[in-house]
């Protein structure tokens, strides 16, 4: 089903940590949102026509609200433009977008959640809506900004690494796995590609089923366009190539499926 583009109204924001951002959102892309899929945000700047696409970080259903967490990338672009935006402000959307997390697969199991730097909002939803054994998060951090961490307390076991030490394990979120002894028999994880590269190594390595939200540069945000392809095990219908679309085929999909 073709989404419509929508304006959606800004209901709060505000700054989490230096360039990261907070902004729930009246939508009607809240009443199939699900965790793992994430919005187009155009701006109002008529200069700047592709969207931006930002992961979902909690939905609420019974208000029509979504949240997202976002980082503003530099200085005149469409995350700095959205970050001026104050609560009364519209924004155009589309969403939900993507496929999302298959967490009802979880049930019963020891299960990792993992995230680092900008893909740790989406994780935040994914932990509130799983029900599991034993919910592992973990979260990667550059320093002692560790935004959203009450949140992930509040819904699981959480284990922070840090890039510079200050908080939690230093090094990454692999590190944090090995300092602290876990185990888990299902994996869900979003964020840069070589943490994902690693993790997809320890996952196939140890034989657990791994699910990964591959983040990538974004045009149409529809699948029509294939600027944000990965390469994949099976030829992709569309291209007929080994391709995989990010924005249709996933953004999440099970580890063995593509090569990263």
């Amino acid at each position: 089903m073709t989404k419509k583009k929508e304006n959606a109204l800004v209901i709060s924001q505000e700054m989490l940590a230096p360039d990261i951002y907070s902004m729930w959102l009246q939508t009607e892309a809240a009443s199939e949102a699900k965790p793992g899929q994430f919005i187009s945000m155009y701006t109002n700047d008529g200069s700047k026509l592709l969207p931006r696409p930002i992961s979902i970080c909690e939905i609420d259903k019974a208000a029509g609200r979504l949240r997202v967490v976002y980082r503003v990338t530099g200085k005149d672009t469409g995350t700095e433009q959205f970050s001026k935006m104050s609560a009364g402000d519209t924004v155009p959307v589309i969403g939900p977008l993507g496929n999302g997390f298959p967490y009802e697969k979880a049930e019963g199991k020891k299960v990792f959640l993992m995230g680092g730097g900008i893909g740790v909002p989406p994780i935040l939803e994914l932990a509130k809506q799983m029900k599991c054994e034993k919910k592992q998060i973990l979260a990667g951090y550059r320093d002692a900004q560790t935004f959203l961490r009450e949140e992930f307390e509040q819904n699981g076991e959480l284990y922070i690494s840090t890039e510079d030490g200050s908080v939690g394990t230093k090094g990454n979120v692999m590190d944090a796995i090995r300092e602290n002894g876990l185990t888990a028999d299902m994996i869900f994880a979003c964020g840069p590609t070589p943490m994902l590269r690693a993790i997809k190594t320890y996952a196939e390595e140890n034989g657990i089923e791994c699910y990964i939200s591959l983040e990538e540069r974004m045009a149409c945000g529809i699948g029509a366009c294939l600027a944000c392809v990965c390469k994949s095990k099976e030829k992709d219908h569309h291209s007929n190539v080994n391709n995989k679309r990010i924005c249709k085929d996933g953004p999440v999909f099970l580890s063995t499926e593509v090569e990263i």
